[in-house]
């Protein structure tokens, strides 16, 4: 399109129209990803705010969907609240039509993303507004997004065709008229509804009135591919009395759609061999991570390719230490060739070097000729990321007692230098210094900075920890055991304890909790892997039980806890 088409003010504005997809994050695309970095102006349904948000550049304009707003007069499209200072006019009214927004957004070159839920092309409101851009001659775009009547049932291990090829039908229940349901009545395949919650027993009563059997089968999933999704398996003439029994409420995400999938080749059977979502070890699982936030990232990443929902509660603060002199006569020591070795034993210890660096306008270059040691893998990655290779890392136990089985001992011959630079926490042990001297190494024992207890964390946090609220806390050291319960109170008797190993696991017990699980080595991933383990163990317990699968937070308070051998 020629920008001489186009209206006054909206020279080289443009707009994107993107499918965020039915709710797991990981679902949006990589043009998606793309489209939302290059956003200057970003416009979302509030459903898909968070997801969408997270990709956006620091200091975009976001105007969201405001669900308590009616739809705009004569358009039916939906109205939106301008947040985050995203008006784009000066004076302009909170609340304005959705398309005619979008357009305003797109003035004097904004690149402009309209997120919708699921696909673009499957919204009756994205269509009129990109039809208003048309009219305007706003130029567009569409980043296609995974649909939830096509996301969802994957989630839900239900699939829509087989070798047998049936035909597949999909109908939004809530626009349906009565030829829609006549012709899919009428047809043998699979039907996949588009419904409310509190509509799932009307859309089968449709269904059966246009033909079909009651007795055919029908998946029903809500919150689709999020953590908290449920599926429920029954037939058209079951499935309301299924609900019921299941004192399945509506959702209060009313915009969220509920998926329901009907065909004979949807039956339960498929369902339970094929259902890898909802049977993954910790799925839905509330786990409370004490550490802080950049520590926590990997482990939370892991925690969520279980299925679970990770809440990072930090229990400790960095901060610089007392009297910073000792630290910066060892950094220029560095410089001065006094050190052989620099062992780190922890990512802030690399964090605080780091930081002294550069406030002496040093960089990586500064350790030529320095041999550098990291405690374990996280603590690589961090020197890593710094421009530094370690060049010892424990082949074995990633502690202090590992680096030592590794280090070489002092050799006057080879080693020109007999002194090692220790940087280190206030609170640390004195096994690496005791090791390291034994060695035949002088170590300068440096506290780079101090561990101090953290602030509490919210009351909605704290109440939830003591409350049963959560569903295991993962414990990598004794100090966030004694932090987390001072600073929030003691885990609720409900909550699977899981300690990272024999001291952590003693301090817990002396704090007068039941440790259910326990890493086999002192790694944190081993500590996740050996919860997962847990989880699979208990779900596989339940279902030979006949049993229903729920989460440790979903049991009788006070009943008796199962003690993990792992």
């Amino acid at each position: 399109m020629s920008p001489t088409t186009l209206p006054a003010g909206l020279e080289h504005g443009h707009v994107t129209f993107l499918g965020a997809g039915p709710g797991d994050p990981g679902l949006l695309t990589l043009r998606a990803v793309e489209a939302l970095a290059n956003a200057d102006v970003l416009v979302a349904e509030h459903e898909v705010l968070d997801v969408v948000r997270v990709h956006a550049r620091t200091g975009v304009a976001v105007v969201n969907t405001d669900p308590s707003a009616e739809p705009g007069p004569g358009t039916g499209t939906p109205q939106l609240a301008v947040v985050d200072g995203a008006s784009t006019t000066a004076g302009a009214p909170a609340v304005r039509d959705a398309a005619h927004l979008v357009m305003e957004a797109a003035r004097g070159g904004r690149r402009v993303v309209r997120a919708v839920s699921g696909d673009p092309g499957l919204d009756t409101y994205a269509a009129e507004e990109m039809l208003a851009c048309a009219a305007a001659g706003v130029p567009f775009e569409v980043v296609p997004g995974v649909a939830a009547a096509v996301g969802v049932p994957a989630y839900a291990g239900v699939p829509l065709r087989d070798a047998h090829g049936a035909d597949v039908r999909f109908v939004d229940a809530r626009t349906a008229s009565d030829r829609c349901w006549t012709e899919v009545g009428a047809s043998d395949g699979t039907v996949v509804v588009t419904t409310t919650l509190d509509s799932v027993g009307a859309a089968a009563g449709e269904l059966v009135a246009a033909g079909r059997k009651p007795d055919t089968p029908m998946t029903v999933t809500v919150a689709g591919t999020t953590t908290r999704q449920r599926t429920w398996t029954a037939t058209l003439g079951t499935i309301a009395q299924t609900l019921k029994q299941a004192k399945v409420l509506p959702s209060p995400e009313g915009g969220r759609p509920v998926i329901a999938v009907v065909g004979e080749r949807s039956a339960a059977a498929q369902r339970e061999q094929l259902s890898w979502f909802e049977s993954k070890p910790l799925f839905g699982w509330r786990v409370l991570v004490p550490r802080t936030k950049e520590q926590a990232a990997s482990l939370s990443d892991q925690l969520r390719s279980y299925g679970a929902v990770p809440h990072e509660v930090p229990t400790i603060a960095v901060e610089p230490p007392r009297t910073p002199q000792q630290m910066e006569r060892a950094v220029k020591g560095l410089v001065t060739g006094r050190y052989e070795w620099i062992a780190f034993t922890s990512v802030n210890a690399v964090k605080a070097v780091r930081e002294k660096f550069e406030e002496y306008g040093l960089d990586a270059r500064a350790f030529a000729g320095i041999k550098v040691a990291a405690v374990g893998e996280q603590t690589a990655k961090a020197l890593i990321a710094f421009g530094v290779k370690p060049d010892l890392v424990p082949s074995g136990e990633q502690s202090a007692a590992g680096l030592l089985e590794d280090w070489p001992p002092y050799d006057p011959v080879f080693d020109p230098i007999d002194r090692v630079f220790l940087p280190r926490a206030d609170i640390a042990t004195e096994t690496l210094v005791a090791g390291l001297i034994e060695l035949g190494w002088e170590v300068d024992d440096v506290t780079a900075y101090r561990t101090v207890r953290a602030s509490p964390p919210p009351a909605e946090t704290r109440e939830a920890i003591k409350g049963g609220g959560f569903d295991a806390v993962l414990f990598t050291s004794s100090s966030t055991v004694r932090n987390l319960v001072g600073i929030a109170g003691k885990p609720h008797n409900v909550t699977v304890i899981a300690c990272i190993g024999p001291a952590t696991a003693k301090t817990a017990e002396e704090h007068g909790l039941r440790v259910d699980v326990m890493a086999p080595e002192p790694s944190v991933h081993k500590l996740a892997e050996a919860l997962a383990d847990f989880g699979a163990k208990r779900r596989d317990a339940a279902v030979e039980a006949g049993d229903p699968v729920t989460r440790p937070s979903e049991r009788r308070p006070g009943a008796r806890r199962r003690r993990s051998t792992t």
